[in-house]
């Protein structure tokens, strides 16, 4: 089995295809491990853009990619040609957090008709992460691949970072250095089942309709904080920023605002419910 650590660098540029801003990648570059993660083999190229002929100062000063290199380069089409070539068949590819992978969706989507040989796929930065909480290394947020590499005292020349190839060998290091066979598989997500790329195109979204098939419609009711009772409605759910209304408890007379906002993910649906009590009647109306 190969192993594969991919990095890819972009720059967000407007393409007049589709009429809006897309992280265009400029730069591919991977490494390829043996089963001890050594690397046995390196991959670069320098993608020209096929809509713009310029990079931002930003970009520039990030990777050392200039206008010149860019130009120069080849087309996204070729590059990926090419590096489906060198990747093989039977892998395992590696990128730290799975923004690249929205990334060349994006890319495959709008600008060219190849895709990214990918079968298998692991976060590496998710793996890591976990490895960290087990050292007792708190994260509570996405950690950068030279913050990483900084607390679990693995060597990388953080200077040659921000460059495609330098970026997947100093993942590599880190992977070496703390891999857990059992761990490491429990990652590993096949790219073949239906829901895979569709799960990164999926754009979470907040319900506005009440009758929308996917609410459960028991997450308007509430209970009185005071004797535990159910509230009863005053008047109709009505969309404010979420789903709002006036309830009242016919036990002890309280009265409340319950707010209920719903969130469609790809799995199912997540509600966030909210119940205030009206402490002035008058200065509520």
């Amino acid at each position: 089995m190969n192993y594969i650590i991919l990095d890819l660098e972009w720059d967000g540029s407007y393409c007049p295809k589709i009429g809006r801003f897309i992280n265009q990648i400029l730069q591919i570059g991977a490494v390829k491990l043996d089963d001890n993660f050594n690397i046995v083999d390196t991959f670069e190229r320098t993608i020209k853009s096929s809509f713009s002929k310029k990079v931002s100062k930003r970009f520039a000063e990030l990777t050392g990619i200039t206008k010149e290199d860019m130009l120069a380069g080849i087309p996204l089409d070729a590059a990926i040609d090419e590096y489906n070539g060198w990747v093989g068949e039977n892998a395992v590819t590696m990128t730290w957090s799975d923004s690249d992978i929205y990334t060349l969706i994006e890319n495959e989507k709008n600008l060219v008709d190849n895709k990214f040989r990918i079968e298998k796929y692991l976060d590496l930065q998710k793996y890591i992460q976990g490895e960290m909480r087990i050292r007792g290394i708190p994260v509570t947020s996405q950690i950068s691949l030279s913050n990483a590499a900084s607390l679990l005292d693995v060597d990388i020349d953080e200077a040659l970072l921000h460059n495609a190839k330098a970026d997947s060998i100093a993942g590599a290091a880190l992977l070496k250095k703390y891999y857990n066979k059992e761990r490491f598989c429990a990652f590993i997500n096949d790219t073949s089942t239906p829901e895979f790329f569709s799960r990164f195109t999926f754009k979470p979204y907040y319900i506005n309709n009440i009758k929308d098939e996917n609410i459960d419609k028991s997450v308007f009711e509430f209970c009185c904080e005071e004797c535990g009772k159910p509230l009863k409605q005053k008047g109709k759910w009505h969309y404010h920023g979420g789903f709002v209304s006036k309830m009242v408890c016919d036990g002890c007379k309280v009265e409340y605002t319950a707010r209920v906002k719903i969130r469609k993910l790809f799995d199912g649906v997540k509600a966030n419910r909210k119940l205030r009590k009206v402490e002035n009647k008058e200065n509520d109306m």
